[in-house]
């Protein structure tokens, strides 16, 4: 799993001297593989008014469904049988298959997964396996040739090529953390979880969207960089799941108007609005006011750009941010604090809160808050309100990032307790008596 080391010639001949990735493909292909999954999706049905007393009066009725599906998958480590691919590809899977070019099926365990930036780690039987090794995708740039390799519609393994179309694509509602590679080599549905290689045929990224209005390819397609594939999939094999890491700022984008009014020479990067006390940031001496550029020396487009690197960097990661302050730059070291986890039960943060199930995730603007992964039925958690997949951006108004956080600040408030939440694209209060 370890990036590689060595400047390969490219293949880019054949025997009769014809220009051909043929070669490059060959010793490539055998690394991607098929994925076809079974399991059970849970669905709820809003049951009518009119119904209700006969269910015992529940919102919704639970209905359990079997589905199959087909995606694909790339060996990064051959000797240990590890296979990376999309989240949505294996999500809720009860049975998890894969299969090689050369039509050798194995079952596949799934190690741990990331829904947030999708991603997940499968382990098969590691025998007579081809891996693929990995490129440095921070060295992409704008026009590199790349090449797809995956199972679009079912098909057998199938080649596309294009180019590096953009770096750092955010803000698409595709997961919650967000650095694409855009290309327009060709991806459809299936091609999920392949691979995106240069002309050595390294890994410099995973397949993992498409846009177009039908689903189908339309020029633009979006990958997950090889070296945040690898930071992810290593805190999986080490800890059965993502640690994410934790700067503690809020923020937004630079633009032309708002390096105009600091006065800046940077049109681009990311503007820190507030550091939080305490905050990995906050130790390393960031200030708000600050205009990141780059990290470990690799420029940065946005903050959602900062955001993904920094959250698929491991807590305790060290990292170098490249700073303007009054018109200088610094450079400044810091080590990541921890995304928090939720470390006592909802009722015990208040007992209205009873039958609500958090994580620290994201809000519409892509900051750090809570969602609400689920709301059981007839709780208390239900009672006042609070609905699964709703995101609480604040208490009574101050603005919180994490689920330990949130807590704090409930136990400090007296009286009435407002929740400031987002529903879709509606704000709204609960409240808590």
């Amino acid at each position: 799993m370890s990036a590689a080391s060595t400047q390969a010639a490219i293949p880019f001949f054949n025997d009769d001297e014809v220009p051909s990735l043929a070669p490059m493909l060959e010793e490539t292909t055998p690394a991607i593989v098929s994925i076809a999954v079974e399991g059970t999706q849970t669905s709820r049905q809003q049951v009518p008014e009119m119904f209700r007393y006969f269910f015992g009066n529940p919102r919704q009725q639970p209905q359990e469904r079997p589905f199959r599906g087909l995606g694909s998958g790339v060996i990064i480590d051959a000797e240990l049988g590890y296979v990376v691919t999309n989240n949505h590809v294996v999500d809720n899977a009860d049975k998890i298959k894969v299969k090689l070019t050369d039509g050798r099926e194995f079952d596949a365990e799934k190690l741990g997964a990331d829904a947030q930036s999708d991603i997940a780690l499968l382990k098969i039987d590691p025998e007579n396996l081809t891996e693929v090794q990995l490129a440095n995708s921070d060295q992409l740039r704008v026009g590199d040739f790349v090449i797809a390799i995956g199972n679009p519609f079912g098909l057998s393994q199938t080649v596309t090529s294009g180019i590096v179309s953009a770096l750092g694509r955010s803000g698409l509602n595709i997961g919650g953390y967000e650095d694409f590679i855009q290309t327009d080599a060709a991806i459809n549905r299936g091609n999920s979880g392949g691979a995106l290689v240069n002309l050595r045929g390294e890994l410099v990224g995973i397949n993992t969207a498409i846009f177009g209005p039908n689903g189908g390819n339309v020029g633009i397609g979006f990958a997950i960089p090889s070296n945040m594939m690898k930071s992810l999939v290593d805190q999986i094999a080490e800890f059965g799941e993502v640690r994410r890491g934790l700067l503690g700022i809020l923020g937004n984008d630079v633009d032309a108007g708002l390096a105009e009014a600091l006065n800046s020479s940077a049109n681009k990067g990311a503007f820190v609005n507030e550091v939080q006390a305490d905050s990995a940031a906050d130790l390393a001496g960031i200030q708000s006011g600050d205009i990141i550029t780059a990290i470990n020396g690799n420029e940065l487009h946005s903050f959602n750009e900062l955001r993904a690197k920094i959250a698929s960097l491991g807590a305790g990661a060290e990292v170098e941010l490249t700073i303007i302050r009054n018109g200088e730059n610094r450079k400044v070291d810091v080590v990541l604090g921890a995304a928090e986890a939720l470390t006592e039960a909802a009722e015990e943060i208040h007992p209205a809160l009873e039958g609500a199930t958090f994580t620290t995730g994201v809000d519409r603007n892509s900051n750090d808050a809570v969602e609400v992964n689920e709301v059981i039925e007839g709780s208390p958690a239900a009672r006042i309100g609070l609905q699964t997949d709703d995101v609480i951006v604040g208490v009574n108004r101050q603005r919180i990032s994490s689920v330990a956080q949130m807590s704090e600040r409930i136990k400090e408030a007296n009286g009435v307790i407002a929740l400031n939440v987002q529903r879709g694209n509606s704000n709204l209060f609960v409240i808590i008596r």
